[in-house]
C-alpha cells in the first residue's frame, strides 16, 4: 500500500485529532476536580448531580452542596481563565513575532494588580474591583503605546522595553500599598491575593469574571486569521491589506480586559500565558485558526488540574501562582530547549 494511501485525510489531520483529545482532556480535569477534595465523591454521582441540576429546585444533599455550590463555579472560574490566559499568551506571541512574550511584558499584568490591590486597600469589591483591575491594566497598556510611539510609529522592540519599565512602575506601586496597608487587615489580604487563587471563587465571583474573560476570549478567536497576517513582516502584512498597528493595539486591549477580568477575582496567575502556547505550538503548529483554541483548552485543562492540586495536596491550600510557576518553570525551561534544537535541526 503506497505512502499516499496510508495519509490520513485533510480532515483526519493532526490538527483536527488534537483538538478533541485536549477537549476530552479539560473534560477528565474538570470531574477530577469535582471529585476530589477533603469529602471524595464518585465520579459516578457528581455526573448525576450535574445532570440533574437544571431540573432541581435547590441542592438538598451534601453532595449536591458541595458540587454545585462550592466545586462547579471554582472550576468553571478556573478553566475560562485558565483559557483566556492561554490565548493572550499565544496572541501576544504572534503579534511580537517572539515565543518569550506574555502578557507581563506589557506591564498589563502589573497594572491589573496595582488595581486589585488597591480596591482592597480601600475596601472595593464585586464589579468595582473587576473595573479597577481592567482600568488600571488598560492604563498600563495605554502608558506603553504613550512610551513607544515615536516619530508617529510604535516599533515591536520598543513596546517591549516599553512595557518592561511600565511594568516595573506598577511593581513598585504594588509595592508601596503593601507598605502603607494595615498589617493586621489589609496587608494580608494584598499579599495572598498577590499569590493568585481560586480559593474565594463562588457563583458571585465567576458571573464577574466571565463578561470580561468571556468577550476578550471570543473576539481574539474572531481574529486569529488576522493574527496568521500580523505574525508576518510588517510591509508583508500591509501588502496583504492588513493595518498593522491599529489591529495590534486592539489584540493588546482585548489581552488586558482578559488579564483584568481574571487578576480581579484571581490574583496573579503567572506562566500560563508563556508555557502552555509552546506547548500547544509543538502540537498543533503556528497556524492562529488552530493555536489559539488549542492553548484554550490546554490551558483551561492546566489550570483546573493545577488548581485541584493547590487545594487537595496538603491540608492549607497552596497559593496557585505559587504552584504554576513550580510546574511552568521547568516545563518552560524543558520546551523552549526542545524548540530551539528543533529550530537548529531544521
Amino acid at each position: 500500500m503506497s505512502g499516499a494511501a496510508l495519509a490520513l485525510p485533510r480532515s483526519m489531520s493532526r490538527e483536527a485529532l488534537v483538538l478533541p483529545a485536549l477537549a476530552l482532556l479539560l473534560v477528565a480535569a474538570v470531574l477530577a476536580a469535582l471529585t476530589a477534595g477533603r469529602f471524595p465523591i464518585d465520579v459516578g454521582r457528581a455526573v448525576e448531580i450535574l445532570l440533574s441540576a437544571p431540573f432541581a429546585e435547590a441542592p438538598e444533599t451534601m453532595e449536591e452542596r458541595i458540587v454545585l455550590l462550592v466545586r462547579l463555579p471554582r472550576v468553571l472560574l478556573a478553566a475560562i481563565a485558565g483559557a483566556g490566559l492561554a490565548m493572550a499568551g499565544a496572541a501576544l506571541q504572534g503579534v511580537f513575532r517572539n515565543p518569550l512574550v506574555a502578557p507581563q511584558i506589557l506591564g498589563i499584568s502589573p497594572g491589573a494588580a496595582f488595581g486589585g490591590a488597591l480596591a482592597i486597600l480601600f475596601g472595593i469589591s464585586g464589579a468595582a474591583m473587576v473595573g479597577l483591575s481592567f482600568a488600571m491594566g488598560l492604563a498600563a497598556l495605554l502608558a506603553v503605546g504613550l512610551i513607544a510611539r515615536v516619530g508617529g510609529r510604535t516599533e515591536i522592540v520598543t513596546v517591549i522595553l516599553a512595557g518592561l519599565v511600565v511594568g516595573a512602575l506598577f511593581g513598585a506601586l504594588v509595592s508601596l500599598l503593601q507598605f502603607v496597608a494595615d498589617p493586621n487587615g489589609s496587608l494580608p489580604a494584598i499579599v495572598y491575593w498577590l499569590m493568585g487563587s481560586f480559593a474565594t471563587a463562588t457563583w458571585g465571583r465567576f458571573w464577574l469574571a466571565l463578561p470580561g474573560l468571556a468577550l476578550g476570549i471570543a473576539l481574539l478567536l474572531l481574529l486569529r486569521f488576522r493574527l496568521n497576517l500580523l505574525s508576518l513582516d510588517e510591509a508583508e502584512a500591509r501588502s496583504l491589506g492588513v493595518r498593522p498597528e491599529a489591529e495590534r493595539w486592539l489584540v493588546f486591549v482585548l489581552v488586558a480586559l482578559i488579564v483584568g477580568s481574571q487578576v480581579a477575582v484571581s490574583g496573579i496567575v503567572g506562566w500560563i500565558g508563556l508555557v502552555i502556547p509552546h506547548a500547544a505550538r509543538f502540537l498543533v503548529g503556528h497556524d492562529h485558526r488552530v493555536l489559539l483554541p488549542a492553548s484554550a483548552l490546554l490551558g483551561a485543562a492546566f489550570v483546573v488540574a493545577v488548581d485541584t492540586l493547590a487545594r487537595t495536596a496538603t491540608t492549607a491550600e497552596i497559593p496557585l501562582g505559587v504552584l504554576t510557576a513550580i510546574v511552568g518553570a521547568p516545563l518552560f525551561a524543558v520546551l523552549l530547549r526542545r524548540y530551539y534544537r528543533t529550530r537548529l535541526a531544521g
